[in-house]
């Protein structure tokens, strides 16, 4: 994704309702995803900036564990203390713990997965992934899309144990869910019917209008959200 100059409106996935259309394949009323940006209009309204697990983050999740892993377990590490109910209760998850508030990741991560990691989708980065690298078992995976611990550091941290990626022979790899976009009616056919069978559950943050996007975005970063973070920027 491009980087967005000051005078540039933010880049994001939007859900937009056709005001009008001159094109066959849309009509007036219709319900349509992309990259939006954060306006008010693209031609469109935009009613929300992102669908959950139906949309961008759900694809990326599909992209980094069925297109480059085969997912054998997983552990979510969450910085804000409601989280950790969710997680366990309805998400169902066996273990969780806040990454931002253990004293020694390691012991952390072996209490909770004493085997051994197979497979770490990234998004942390910093210590964390420093720390992960230590507890990869042999032959493991680490898809990674992002690393939000570091976006705003003056002087990002480096990782020091990338060795064990030789002596694990663990395969790491970064990917951009936008080269997965010609996957998304695959995707969308394996996820719908989990949703429609209650086999997939969500939970949404949601901040009204668009003035309030900038402060929404800030506590994605301090994990103040519960659930997806959602901006609804116009009622139907």
């Amino acid at each position: 994704m491009a980087e967005v100059s000051n005078k540039q409106p933010m880049t994001g996935c939007g859900v937009a309702k056709v005001i009008d259309s001159g094109h066959q394949n849309f009509r007036k009323g219709d319900l349509v995803w992309g990259m939006t940006g954060w306006k008010d209009y693209i031609g469109w309204i935009l009613i929300a900036l992102i669908l959950n697990f139906v949309g961008l983050p759900g694809l990326t999740a599909y992209a980094g564990f069925y297109e480059f892993s085969v997912v054998l377990l997983f552990l979510p590490s969450t910085i804000f203390l409601p989280k950790f109910d969710l997680l366990k209760d309805k998400y169902g998850f066996d273990e969780a713990f806040n990454y931002k508030e253990e004293h020694d990741l390691d012991k952390a991560l072996k209490r909770c997965l004493p085997d051994g990691i197979d497979i770490y989708f990234e998004n942390v980065g910093g210590k964390m992934l420093d720390v992960v690298l230590l507890n990869m078992r042999l032959h493991g995976r680490i898809p990674m899309c992002g690393m939000i611990s570091q976006y705003n550091l003056e002087e990002r941290e480096g990782a020091h144990n990338l060795i064990r990626l030789i002596t694990k022979q663990v395969r790491m790899e970064g990917f951009l869910v936008s080269d997965y976009f010609p996957m998304y009616p695959k995707y969308r056919d394996m996820v719908l019917p989990f949703m429609r069978e209650g086999k997939i559950t969500c939970v949404e943050d949601i901040a009204e209008g668009l003035e309030n996007a900038p402060a929404a975005l800030v506590g994605v970063f301090s994990g103040r959200n519960v659930g997806k973070q959602v901006v609804l920027v116009a009622h139907e």
